[in-house]
């Protein structure tokens, strides 16, 4: 594990899963969180689980609204007083037929996924740029190479995640500020569990089409968020890191 001690990462949808796997591990190295979630008795749950306020701290947040992030981010500023590390996992999943899509609900998705992630970027940047520079990793997905039926508005704004996270990997690079995505395959979380229980998941395809044949689990896409945080990772920026079992590259179809 990398060196954390004395730096602090601020974690939209931190109060489950991927967020909270990655807030578990800053911990373990040393470091401090603040989580940012809509979800009110969660965020509750979640710092007590990390180990109370001397180490995680809590802020109900909703990034589809600029007031509330840049609010919460202000709190970081005002109390921790430092942000070294942004990470952006909040998210929904609202698949159905493209073709009966009502438009409120494309926006927000969309709203959540891709304009959520830039402004929990655009409120981190002052924050960091103030303090020498940190590390924003964005949540990408395998559904940015892949065509996936019934999840256009999901497909489309990770997409746009990747195009944001190389814009603002060149915008911001004079800073010292490195921004890159992770795109995980399918994670066994309790968001995926509970699609599979609503019968909107089906396990069997997804591990026939994985090379390695299995889920992820969240500690192992935590890992490779953590090497991007880190200072192993400081000439790595604008980058797209694929932790999907093989998914995205398999071509054993083939043969």
């Amino acid at each position: 594990m990398h060196d954390s001690t004395g730096k602090v990462a601020a974690i939209t949808g931190g109060a489950s899963g991927i967020g909270f796997a990655f807030a578990q591990r800053w911990l373990a190295q040393g470091g401090r969180v603040v989580l940012l979630d809509f979800n009110s008795d969660g965020l509750g749950v979640a710092v007590d689980q990390l180990g109370g306020a001397t180490v995680a701290r809590g802020v109900l947040t909703d990034v589809s609204n600029r007031a509330s992030v840049d609010d919460a981010f202000a709190t970081i500023a005002d109390i921790e007083g430092r942000l070294d590390v942004g990470l952006n996992c909040a998210g929904i999943s609202n698949p159905g037929p493209t073709s009966e899509m009502e438009d409120e609900a494309w926006v927000r998705l969309v709203d959540i996924h891709l304009s959520g992630t830039m402004r929990a970027c655009r409120a981190a940047f002052p924050l960091m740029k103030l303090g020498g520079g940190g590390s924003i990793i964005n949540m990408s997905s395998v559904a940015t190479r892949l065509g996936m039926p019934k999840r256009a508005s999901y497909n489309a704004s990770k997409a746009g995640i990747d195009g944001l996270t190389r814009s603002l990997a060149v915008e911001w690079v004079g800073d010292n500020i490195r921004v890159n995505s992770v795109a995980p395959g399918y994670v066994r979380t309790a968001f995926t569990d509970h699609l599979i229980t609503q019968g909107q998941l089906n396990v069997a395809p997804i591990v026939a089409r994985t090379p390695m044949a299995r889920f992820a689990e969240p500690e192992e896409i935590a890992a490779s968020i953590a090497f991007l945080a880190s200072s192993d990772a400081s000439y790595v920026t604008g980058a797209t890191l694929h932790v999907d079992g093989g998914m995205t590259v398999d071509g054993a179809w083939y043969g």
